[in-house]
């Protein structure tokens, strides 16, 4: 019986780099059974239907590197596992993620291939790969199949796991400068920045610099009001009052017209401006009462409301706000305009992705409408202009208008509240003119303003404030990281870990280390188990008490997880002589596992250093793809490739005569006799002695003292499980 499907068999999450790609990526293990005989080319109309169900696979170049490539091979012949990865990609593209690596390759097992794609959230990408399947079967079967709704479900999906827009912009600039980040919360957008101490935290727009106090200051608005106008910041005069009657007796006190709003509330809800009369200042109080804990009552500055975004002190981008109106037809109500003119602007939408709100009937909608004698229902006479919203989105960049006085008022109310970020509401009729010159003033300072206005105005260009946000955090991108060293090889890495951790707590590090037997903080053992894993390292990388970290590597783990970091100072292979034990991954020989160990020195940093056996070939073929610097060691002091390493002012670390000699070109030092080293006596000479030379150079790459790396390797006593 012949069976003509596409079945998943496994699935497998690397969370860092990997055997394939640096990213995060889906490895679907997938059997296309009897199709393996049935290249895209023998399906008759199968190429014209994969065209039709998805024209934009035109954009996807393939192995010919052009536009057009892939369906080139489509047409061609091609496998269904190499279409997989394709479409996969697609749908994520067109559901709002666009990019991404791909892979698609043959396993030992005829028919059974693995299918490797880029996985910025695992539940998305499963999804996605899923309804690739089903869209390649229809396609195949010459069957309808809804794109449409495959493409919503995803997308659904991304709106609702994946970071949201301002935090994905910020996510974004960091990795643009090299800087790792890790998500903290699975559906939330609470992003650790940095690794170990050296990490920041983000939460949209507010950072671990953010003040509780600043932030609890900018909630309550009379409290701000009172701040800024003693420092002279220009804000406009009014009082907190408790009732409709005071309200208006406020408004009368203060003068018409009068903005109503809440005491601490946000995005603009319950605000009411341009108040002329009792009943809609009353009207007013009643709906702000609801949207906060109190209710101001303040003059009406005149002129357009514009939102300024302080950084770290500084200005970096500026939205002016507009009224929304719609005009009267004659024949529909104002909804039915407002649903007609307003709210069918692509732009406008519930989720993070749209720079501008639905505009809905609110109760202060309502109140508008009353002032102009209109309901929701009313049929305005044609031609007329109807006022739905005065306080709308901000939706014009005036980034390069904003006079330089006026950026320091908003600049100096972001200080005197103690903001780091800071959106500042301020009232102008010009913002191109000094704010004293036009009587405007600053009406609100907000914590955790929105940055989407900025990242996708509706007129004018987008600011960099990710770039900016993150600048702020890492003036210098070094700064996001500590010394982080990884151990990979067939064997010896346990060993080579806890020697080189030794050493970092000698030089007064608090060290990180997960290997095979256990996780360790400090001098404390926390863990007694099989630690050498990509969860023991992440939950390292996650506490702020790390300042230096050590991770072993074996090869299971890197095929089943990938790494636990995006890229590390120093990365040691050890040796390259075991393919047993590796059949669940489809690795079978030494040319696989090598694959695999090179992924510890493809993440090498390039200010790092990539530590290698110069005595196993294999090994040493890894120096061409180091990004950084490469320390060879080995017990041949004669071996030919440490004398060419030599000469091109390489540093080597060998032994002579029973003494450990660092070389560094021609120049060398003699750092201890072997026999000196309780390691080297404890356990299996030939193994030991590589030990400590990897973890001898690895020290020494991370600029460790000659004096300390000698008191270091004779003090330390390897413990039985540190000698595999």
């Amino acid at each position: 019986m012949t069976t003509k499907d596409i079945k998943f068999l496994e699935f497998r999450l690397l969370n860092g780099p990997n055997t394939w790609t640096y990213q995060p990526a889906l490895e679907a293990v997938v059997d296309i059974g009897d199709l393996e005989d049935c290249p895209s080319n023998t399906i008759p109309g199968y190429y014209d239907r994969l065209k039709a169900m998805l024209p934009s696979l035109i954009e996807h170049r393939c192995s010919y590197e052009e536009r057009g490539g892939f369906l080139r091979r489509v047409e061609e012949g091609t496998w269904p596992a190499h279409i997989l990865e394709h479409v996969t990609l697609e749908l994520q593209n067109l559901a709002g993620l666009p990019g991404g690596f791909g892979r698609a390759r043959e396993t030992s097992k005829r028919g059974v291939y693995k299918v490797v794609v880029t996985a910025w959230q695992e539940q998305v990408t499963r999804t996605a790969i899923h309804e690739a399947r089903d869209l390649i079967m229809a396609a195949m079967e010459d069957r309808p199949f809804d794109v449409d709704a495959a493409v919503e479900r995803i997308a659904d999906l991304v709106d609702s796991l994946c970071l949201g827009p301002s935090t994905a912009s910020i996510v974004k600039a960091a990795d643009d400068r090299g800087i790792p980040t890790i998500r903290l919360l699975e559906t939330g957008n609470l992003v650790q920045i940095g690794y170990g101490a050296a990490m920041r935290r983000i939460w949209t727009a507010e950072t671990d610099q953010t003040s509780a106090i600043a932030e609890g200051i900018s909630r309550d608005k009379d409290l701000t009001k009172t701040l800024l106008s003693n420092c002279g910041v220009p804000i406009p005069e009014g009082r907190e009052v408790d009732s409709s009657e005071d309200a208006w007796e406020a408004a009368e006190d203060i003068g018409l017209p009068v903005c109503v709003k809440p005491l601490d509330g946000n995005h603009g809800r319950g605000v009411f401006i341009d108040l002329k009369t009792r009943e809609d200042v009353e009207k007013a109080y009643l709906v702000a009462k609801d949207e906060g804990s109190g209710v101001l009552v303040e003059r009406s500055v005149s002129g357009t409301e514009h939102r300024l975004l302080v950084i770290g002190g500084k200005l970096v981008a500026a939205c002016r706000g507009d009224m929304v109106k719609v005009t009267g037809d004659g024949k529909s109500t104002v909804v039915e305009l407002v649903a007609s003119q307003i709210n069918n602007d692509p732009r406008r939408g519930t989720s993070e992705n749209h720079p501008l709100n639905l505009i809905r009937m609110d109760s202060a909608a309502r109140i508008e409408l009353q002032r102009q004698q209109l309901t929701p229902d009313s049929v305005p006479a044609a031609g007329r202009e109807v006022l739905i919203q005065r306080n709308a989105n901000h939706e014009f960049d005036v980034t390069d208008d904003v006079h330089p006085d006026t950026a320091a008022v908003a600049e100096l109310a972001a200080r005197i509240v103690g903001l780091d970020i800071a959106g500042i509401d301020m009232v102008a009729d010009d913002i191109s003119r000094p704010l004293a010159e036009q009587g405007g003033a600053i009406v609100e300072v907000n914590a955790g303003p929105g940055l989407l206005m900025h990242l996708k105005p509706g007129v004018g260009k987008p600011r960099p404030v990710g770039e900016a946000i993150v600048a702020h955090l890492f003036p210098d991108a070094a700064m996001s990281r500590i010394p982080l060293v990884g151990v990979t090889g067939s064997q010896g890495k346990t060993s080579v870990a806890h020697l080189v951790r030794h050493l970092l707590l000698l030089a007064g590090k608090n060290v990180g280390l997960a290997c095979s037997d256990g996780l360790y903080l400090g001098r404390r053992q926390l863990e007694h188990k099989d630690c050498a894993s990509w969860t023991a390292a992440h939950q390292m990388l996650m506490s702020r008490a790390v300042d230096a970290a050590v991770f072993e590597n074996g090869v299971p783990g890197i095929l089943e997880n990938g790494l636990a970091y995006d890229r590390c100072q120093i990365g040691i292979v050890t040796n390259l002589n075991d393919a047993t034990g590796l059949q669940a991954w489809d690795v079978h020989d030494l040319d696989q596992v090598y694959k695999v160990m090179r992924t510890q020195v493809d993440v090498v940093l390039e200010r790092g250093a990539a530590v290698l056996n110069a005595d196993d070939p294999r090994v040493a073929e890894m120096a061409d793809l180091c990004d950084g610097e490469v320390l060879f060691f080995g017990r041949n002091p004669e071996l030919e490739l440490l004398g060419e390493h030599r000469k091109k002012n390489g540093r080597c670390v060998f032994v002579r005569h029973g003494w450990v000699i660092l070389a560094h070109g021609m120049n060398e030092q003699s750092l201890v006799q072997t026999g000196d080293v309780p390691m080297t006596v404890a356990g299996t000479p030939a193994h030991a002695i590589d030990n400590l030379l990897a973890a001898v150079a690895a020290a020494w790459a991370l600029d460790l003292p000659p004096d300390l790396i000698r008191t270091g390797i004779t003090t330390f006593i390897p413990a039985d499980s540190t000698q595999a």
